[in-house]
């Protein structure tokens, strides 16, 4: 039993065990270093000038970024769920794009974007299931992903939806 368990406990002496929030359950050093992590990820890095600095402090968060790929300023990558989020080589991800791997009543969803994608400013990525954006794979400025994206295939609008092709 941690510390702030305890101290939870203490707080509502009625609770059930099995009710106690998960923050709770954490070490003192986890919720110290998940508290830094936080400030990193939410602060430092989305409005770091140099771009290799910036996904430096997003593999420190934990962060798994392949080689060559580029992050763009104010882009706000899912704290809680570092170990969920994998980008791979050679990525585009534009200015202000947002990643949320959870949200209230769903679970903590994988997202996995695969060699070559690209990814316009202000896109929004919301995961309520594993979202895969396939290999060189472009998603549209401003369009929200809720499902995963084909390889190759160009997706634009909220929802997200591909292109047709001209005939």
């Amino acid at each position: 039993m941690t510390f702030l368990e305890i101290f939870y406990r203490i707080i509502h002496p009625n609770v059930n065990p099995q009710n106690i929030p998960y923050w709770y359950k954490r070490s003192i050093l986890e919720q110290i270093w998940h508290t830094i992590r936080k400030g990193i990820c939410q602060n430092i890095a989305p409005n770091c000038v140099l771009s290799p600095i910036r996904i430096g402090l997003y593999r420190l968060c934990g962060f798994k970024i392949g080689k060559g790929t580029f992050i763009g300023m104010k882009c706000y990558l899912d704290d809680l769920c570092v170990d969920k989020i994998e980008i791979g080589k050679n990525v585009t991800i534009s200015y202000g794009v947002y990643f949320a791997c959870h949200g209230k009543k769903q679970g903590h969803n994988r997202i996995i974007i695969k060699d070559g994608a690209y990814i316009g400013m202000r896109a929004s990525i919301t995961a309520r299931h594993d979202i895969i954006i396939g290999k060189d794979s472009v998603v549209g400025a401003m369009s929200l992903v809720n499902k995963s994206v084909e390889e190759g295939e160009t997706v634009v609008g909220v929802p997200a939806k591909p292109l047709k092709k001209n005939i």
